[in-house]
């Protein structure tokens, strides 16, 4: 069945449905999913997609040609299509790179357009707010091929300062950003940021592996150079992410990894690689994972991302506003006021109980969230904390989903008084 919208909103009670993990009780109560930027749930849609594949089709893709075979083949490379199409490319069949994650993709970019690009003396621009996944690829290139590091700053409201940006371009080959932060939730002004990354002769690669799933995402609209994302945050299977680069700059760029369905010939002393974007697809693929993968993007296109991202923010809104009114000054959410720069992520800090004890209370009330330090422990340091509770939204969550939230935290505030 078809998700369901009404008067141009999202239907939550009959998205819901489509989630059988939702119809599940932990310690007697509903489970209340808010992890989604950790990893979303899947609707029953993509979970059949994925069976009915292994049950008519199974086999290796680019290698028989028998009918199962090429029926394998055609699937994988129609979700390459699809997948390229959801963010805005228009040549998907060459500028999708299937990965295993959008680490991988991260450190595919790093790996082979770094180390064939940089050399000592040239910077990369980072910012503080990244997930290690866009940060240590390359502190580790910086190690080995000699790299000036710089760091745009996260001011007092989670935003970016980009007061300097200009002066930090300076001499800078490619800047490294996330559309959506998994910590703040801070949505920067990409394509500002993009414009002047180009003026000053960078590139631009942004981790939209929090922002692909939750708002309408066109690459072109963004002005970046690359793109990386992962399929388990936008209601796909795990072990499948997505890289998208213009066909000429993945052209240009070396192999990443070396095996089979990489290469156009191989003999003992040299070998030449496939044109992309197979060239950065060595081995056997997660070919079940590209069917879920597609049928993940065709689940949210039917939903609608301008309303995913409308039910999102109103949710947000919903929530900052409940967790001031009802906690008051013992909660602190990290990161900008709800609003258009702002994601359903909330770090929260609860006066001085720490994110462990919190989630491990919240469980007991069916309520699912992230302690931690989210892979972003610069971040953490810019904030003065060692981690945060993390709740996070997705098109399956209500206000009742805040409400029991909260009700969490208040018991968790009485056991630890």
């Amino acid at each position: 069945m078809a998700p369901v919208t009404t008067s141009g909103s999202l239907d939550v009670e009959a998205v819901r449905k489509d989630f059988p993990m939702l119809a599940r009780t932990v310690h007697g109560k509903p489970l209340v999913y808010l992890d989604t930027a950790s990893s979303s749930l899947q609707p029953r849609q993509v979970l059949t997609a994925m069976e009915q594949y292994y049950e008519t089709c199974h086999a290796n893709v680019h290698r028989g040609v028998y009918t199962t075979a090429e029926e394998a083949t055609a699937r994988y490379e129609g979700a390459r299509v699809a997948v390229g199409r959801f963010v805005g490319s228009r040549d998907p069949e060459r500028e999708i790179v299937f990965v295993k994650n959008a680490t991988e993709a991260l450190n595919l970019v790093a790996n082979s357009w770094g180390a064939a690009n940089l050399r000592p003396g040239d910077a990369v621009l980072l910012t503080e707010m990244e997930h290690h996944a866009n940060l240590v690829p390359w502190l580790m290139l910086a190690e080995r091929a000699g790299v000036e590091l710089r760091y745009l700053a996260v001011d007092g409201d989670g935003r970016l300062d980009l007061s300097d940006l200009g002066r930090k371009l300076d001499g800078v080959k490619i800047v490294a950003v996330s559309a959506m932060s998994n910590v703040l939730g801070t949505i920067p002004p990409l394509h500002d940021i993009a414009e002047a990354a180009h003026a000053a002769g960078a590139l631009v690669v942004a981790d939209g592996a929090q922002a692909v799933p939750h708002f309408p995402v066109d690459v072109h609209a963004l002005g970046v150079d690359f793109l990386a994302f992962s399929a388990h945050k936008m209601l796909g299977p795990t072990g499948i992410g997505a890289l998208w680069s213009r066909a000429e700059l993945l052209d240009s760029m070396p192999p990443f990894l070396g095996g089979g369905g990489m290469i156009l010939d191989v003999r003992l002393d040299r070998f030449v690689p496939a044109d992309p974007p197979h060239r950065f697809e060595a081995g056997t693929p997660p070919i079940a994972e590209a069917v879920g993968f597609a049928a993940a993007v065709a689940y949210v296109e039917t939903l609608g991302m301008a309303r995913v991202r409308a039910h999102e923010e109103r949710l947000t809104e919903y929530a900052i506003d409940a967790l001031a009114e009802r906690l008051g000054e013992d909660c602190t959410v990290f990161g900008p006021p709800a609003g258009h720069d702002r994601g359903g992520v909330l770090s929260i800090a609860f006066r001085d109980i720490h994110p462990h004890d919190l989630a491990q209370v919240l469980d007991q009330y069916g309520v699912c969230v992230r302690p931690g330090h989210h892979c972003a422990k610069p971040l953490m340091r810019v904030l003065g904390v060692s981690a945060t509770a993390r709740a996070s939204i997705g098109p399956y969550n209500d206000e009742q989903d805040i409400d029991r939230l909260i009700e969490g935290l208040t018991e968790a505030g009485r056991l630890f008084s």
